[in-house]
């Protein structure tokens, strides 16, 4: 639903405080609710202001800007560190989701990264691995797909 304008939230006053009819009338007649004409009367009696509250709307967030500076220090200190320390060290109420989130936001993300590219000539383990259990021979004959002979091929 779209806010009012001002500009109409005013003309629904005048209309009400001129008596041109009940909130029900009025609201017809302006296309909107009973229940907006209230609240329009409610708002200017209790505030003595009719624009739209669109700051006091939303959920309110639980991590604030020193919890955001309490963080980027903690990750500072202690890169490794995990959300479950991070919300112990700063005592937070929340759940470890929203230090992702925030974390995100700040753009500092918690997956490690290889500091070099990866070697593609440098072996991965230490030697050839064998298949299977220890009693059973190999699937695949050691030497099959050596760089030096060609590979079979599919019948």
């Amino acid at each position: 639903m779209k806010t009012l304008s001002l500009d109409l939230r005013e003309r629904i006053l005048a209309a009400y405080d001129a008596e041109q009819g009940s909130r029900e009338e009025i609201g017809r007649r302006f296309r909107v609710s009973t229940g907006m004409v209230k609240k329009l009367l409610q708002q200017r009696r209790k505030r003595g202001d009719i624009r739209p509250q669109h700051h006091r709307s939303g959920r309110k967030p639980k991590l604030l800007e020193s919890h955001r500076q309490g963080l980027q220090q903690l990750i500072h200190q202690k890169p490794d560190i995990t959300l479950t320390e991070m919300r112990s060290a700063l005592a937070l109420a929340c759940t470890l989701p929203a230090i992702h989130y925030v974390l995100v936001k700040m753009g500092l993300t918690y997956k490690k990264r290889l500091s070099m590219r990866v070697s593609r000539t440098a072996p991965t383990l230490p030697g050839p691995a064998r298949s299977g259990s220890a009693d059973r021979p190999a699937s695949i004959p050691p030497g099959l797909f050596s760089s030096t002979s060609p590979r079979p091929r599919r019948t």
